[in-house]
């Protein structure tokens, strides 16, 4: 009797492992699938500076100082007193010129960051880059920004 007992007890549970067992197969299958029609996937590029035209008009303003010695995006150590922006699309490492539209003054950064998160800002500057075309009191600026080699 106990010998029937064992067998009806493996019966029962090997047909659970398989079960368990055969999904398990089934996932890692369907995950390597997943994989592979990911790496098949229409992979954006980015196109280097000097192949495009870029040119628009908006609102610039600057960091705040909080910011100060923190990652940036692009994995570089923000630091107010050099000439970078944040721009939301631009590649990393694109130089910009920055032209005030009011006063006519520029100035030449380079994107290492991500930003601004404000409605209708088109870039933020770095302290020491805004104060190169507008009063720091003001805050913000009409400016237009164009790629350059």
């Amino acid at each position: 009797m106990r010998r029937e007992n064992l067998l009806a007890f493996l019966n029962t549970h090997l047909k659970t492992f398989y079960s368990y067992l055969r999904a398990i197969f089934v996932f890692a299958l369907l995950m390597a699938l997943l994989s592979f029609v990911n790496g098949c996937s229409i992979v954006k590029k980015t196109i280097p500076p000097e192949k495009f035209e870029y040119k628009k008009t908006g609102i610039a303003s600057y960091y705040a100082y909080k910011f100060q010695y923190r990652k940036t995006a692009s994995g570089e150590i923000y630091n107010d007193n050099l000439m970078t922006a944040a721009h939301k699309t631009l590649p990393f490492g694109t130089d910009v010129v920055v032209t005030n539209l009011n006063n006519g003054k520029s100035v030449k950064v380079t994107i290492n960051d991500r930003g601004p998160f404000i409605k209708k800002r088109i870039i933020d500057l770095t302290r020491a880059a805004f104060a190169k075309i507008e009063n720091i009191d003001k805050g913000i600026a009409k400016v237009e920004i164009r790629v350059v080699d």
